[in-house]
């Protein structure tokens, strides 16, 4: 419990083996009660992984996709009783040294929604995200919150 509330972080992946190991490593300890993988039919090892690492894991038999992943992550959050959750992707373009400050924003009741940003650390690029996601998610409105 991180501040008498129950967090779930759940990581939606997709061929995350080369990136699983350190992001779970960079997640502060004490922050998550469970550490959930939905994995998205990978091709590469990433299933291996998380279940080596001691993660509970769920996948899907063949691709669905994003938005199908993420369902099956909510799902699995609600039969787990979160009443934190932080959805962490493992190809670390997001910095899971920030999950607890996030999480207190959410716990301190102030907040129901915390969204993180791939772009504003300047890190986007060297994180692995691709030139053409990286120029979308500049050029269009949407993606600016």
């Amino acid at each position: 419990m991180f501040l008498g509330k129950k967090v779930i972080v759940v990581l939606p992946a997709y061929n995350a083996q080369a990136t699983l190991a350190r992001t779970l490593k960079d997640i502060p300890p004490g922050i998550a009660d469970d550490i959930l993988l939905v994995d998205d039919a990978s091709s590469d090892r990433t299933v291996d992984t998380a279940r080596q690492l001691g993660l509970n894991v769920y996948t899907h038999p063949r691709n669905l996709g994003y938005g199908a992943n993420r369902k099956t992550c909510y799902t699995e959050l609600l039969r787990h009783g979160a009443d934190i959750i932080v959805m962490l992707h493992p190809d670390y373009q997001y910095d899971p040294r920030l999950v607890p400050a996030m999480a207190s924003m959410i716990a301190s009741g102030v907040y129901d929604v915390v969204l993180g940003s791939r772009i504003l650390g300047n890190t986007t690029r060297s994180g692995g995200m691709p030139r053409y996601k990286y120029v979308a998610n500049r050029a269009l409105p949407s993606s600016r919150i």
